[in-house]
């Protein structure tokens, strides 16, 4: 089977938006954090590639158990996921995500076992990707499941629900897609949507990195916890925010501002100044998940 070699098999993108909305065009279904993969799938091999087109087979080698729910070649869209107390947990994912050594891969693959949360089918001994999602679908649902194969489950219409649902529990987001949608090959599209599950925090910035070419610059964020900044991670923000200025006003300082984080090529300031940010999560290490800013607070 060479399929994945004969086609450019990228994954189909999604556009962002903020709100959830209800629509009896569309499909609603949970965003699991994890790493977008493509599974080519046969009866005597599987191959595993990021959205990149990174070949990650070797790294999760029990996701060859796909091979006994196929007859023919087939080609998934999906979420390598792991989960812990039955919830999605990316640092878990992430302990195995960047193994090389076989011996270390193959024992973790038994005391931390990922799973492929699958929510499409492109190829089905044909390709299928001119066929609408709701067709697809039922193709989809006749593929059985097994301990590293599951389906992501869609409900129509009620997509503010879903949404509501998932923050109680605090899984990363959902995504609408409308029901009559082909999939479109390397293309990010209008047709798939993304909400995610922000959370809201606000900080102080204790730093910054900036290039002259740029129209961006990097803030340097923490928290006092006992008197003392602690460092929570970076964030980006555009130089025309009118608190670019405020900070390049502000005398550095040759010592670092923060408790437990030293960076030479940082700029430092008195932790004056506070922003609103959003991020998805906390790391074990207390960092932020994909912060972006939002606001100057006072």
């Amino acid at each position: 089977m060479n399929i994945w070699q004969d086609h450019n098999w990228g994954p189909m993108l999604l556009k962002e938006i903020d709100k959830p909305f209800n629509s009896k065009d569309y499909l609603f279904e949970i965003k699991f954090d994890g790493i977008r993969a493509i599974i080519f799938a046969s009866p005597d091999k599987v191959v595993v590639q990021t959205r990149n087109k990174v070949d990650i087979t070797n790294i999760y080698p029990e996701l060859q158990a796909i091979k006994k729910l196929v007859k023919h070649a087939t080609i998934f869209d999906g979420e390598i996921v792991a989960f812990q107390n039955n919830l999605p947990s990316f640092s878990k994912l992430q302990e195995r995500s960047h193994l090389k050594n076989k011996d270390k891969i193959k024992k973790l693959s038994i005391e931390n076992p990922i799973c492929y949360v699958c929510f499409d089918i492109l190829y089905d001994n044909k390709d299928i990707t001119n066929m609408k999602l709701t067709e697809r679908k039922k193709i989809l649902s006749k593929i059985k499941e097994n301990d590293v194969f599951i389906k992501n489950k869609a409900i129509n219409n009620d997509g503010i629900k879903m949404f509501n649902e998932i923050k109680k529990i605090g899984l990363e987001g959902i995504v609408a897609k409308k029901k009559d949608s082909i999939y479109e090959i390397n293309t990010r599209v209008d047709s798939w949507i993304k909400i995610k599950n922000f959370k809201d925090g606000i900080f102080y910035i204790g730093g910054y990195k900036e290039n002259s070419s740029s129209p961006v610059i990097s803030l340097a964020l923490g928290e006092f916890i006992n008197s003392n900044l602690i460092y929570v991670g970076n964030v980006v923000m555009a130089k025309k925010n009118p608190l670019y200025n405020k900070l390049k006003k502000l005398k550095l300082k040759k010592i670092s501002s923060f408790y437990d984080y030293k960076d030479d090529n940082l700029n430092y300031i008195n932790p004056i100044y506070k922003c609103e940010i959003n991020y998805i999560e906390r790391t074990p290490s207390n960092h932020l998940r994909q912060p972006v800013f939002k606001i100057e607070k006072d």
